[in-house]
């Protein structure tokens, strides 16, 4: 039985050691999409049209300004998530109150229960120290996350509280990005089904038709995943806390649709749509730092 164990405990860490592996691939595997998306819109489809002249021309010119600035926040987003740290708990972290009392002896998992439903201050037993509310620990990088949603092996790094914003300006920017190049080379894709001439070499119309399935396919798979957390934002909650939480429909954390909107965007609107916040958010914000959360009872408190 202990063998058993044993080789169960192995063949997990096997794996998450492939995934972190994996997760190299996989920026080299975006990275390859939005080169294979750049060749068929701008150098194949749309570059050449500038120079057309008339209509032709204005619609390039529309076409590859909102390609081009959709993919530098799409860069910028995905960049912001694989290299921010999704926030890690400090050696010897304490709650506030323990803080106050000045009480800082070092604590051992006997003094504290194991996670569970009821129980306010947690204890990782892997990482032996407290865990912040709302913070779970991640096999793969071996830690505890704060506010912890889930290891993303696109970006290689965990989804938590510091890059969680990041995350989902990245899937939204995706999904406009992957979508505007879909609709942009349609035409030329219906092209390959009729029976004239079609202008290019070989190389280029494999170029488009790859290009459009790929970018098709990101396109609806992205538009679940991103409807999937805009639905976890509007609940405050997370992918991990959604799953633990169906044997308990009393949310606390659910501050309302508009307050759970700012409880990972800001209050300032000038900074929803770009990875960061403004300096007043990170002030008087304490959730964005993923140490602490206002419940419904705080919720008078947040306003001060």
């Amino acid at each position: 039985m202990y063998r058993s164990g044993a080789v169960m405990a192995w063949n997990v860490f096997k794996f998450c050691t492939a995934l972190r592996g994996l997760g190299s691939i996989m920026i080299l595997l975006v990275l390859g999409v939005v080169g294979v998306s750049y060749y068929a819109v701008v150098i194949t489809n749309y570059g050449p049209g500038l120079a057309a002249g008339g209509l032709d021309s204005l619609i390039a010119f529309f076409v590859l300004a909102l390609f081009h600035s959709l993919l530098v926040m799409l860069l910028w987003s995905y960049f912001s998530v694989v290299f921010t740290d999704p926030g890690t708990v400090p050696p010897n972290w304490r709650p506030a109150a323990d803080e106050e009392r000045g009480d800082n002896d070092p604590l051992t998992a006997s003094e504290f229960p194991s996670d569970t439903e009821n129980s306010r201050v947690r204890f990782c037993r892997k990482c032996n120290q407290l865990k912040p509310p709302r913070c779970h620990h991640c096999s793969v990088c071996g830690r505890c996350v704060l506010k912890m949603d889930h290891h993303c092996v696109w970006v290689v790094n965990c989804v938590g509280a510091l890059n969680y914003k990041n995350f989902l300006l990245f899937l939204f920017y995706t999904f406009l990005e992957t979508s505007v190049v879909t609709l942009s080379l349609l035409p030329h894709f219906i092209q390959f089904f009729s029976d004239g001439e079609i202008p290019g070499t070989p190389g280029t119309l494999a170029t488009t038709f790859l290009a459009f399935v790929l970018n098709l396919a990101f396109a609806l798979s992205v538009m679940g995943f991103l409807i999937l957390h805009i639905s976890l934002v509007c609940a405050n909650t997370t992918t991990i806390e959604a799953y633990e939480k169906k044997s308990s429909p009393k949310w606390h954390y659910d501050l309302g649709r508009k307050r759970n909107f700012e409880q990972v965007f800001g209050m300032d609107r000038k900074f929803w749509f770009i990875p960061g916040y403004s300096e007043e958010d990170l002030r008087r914000m304490p959730a964005l730092h993923g140490f602490e959360y206002p419940t419904k009872p705080d919720l008078g408190a947040q306003e001060l």
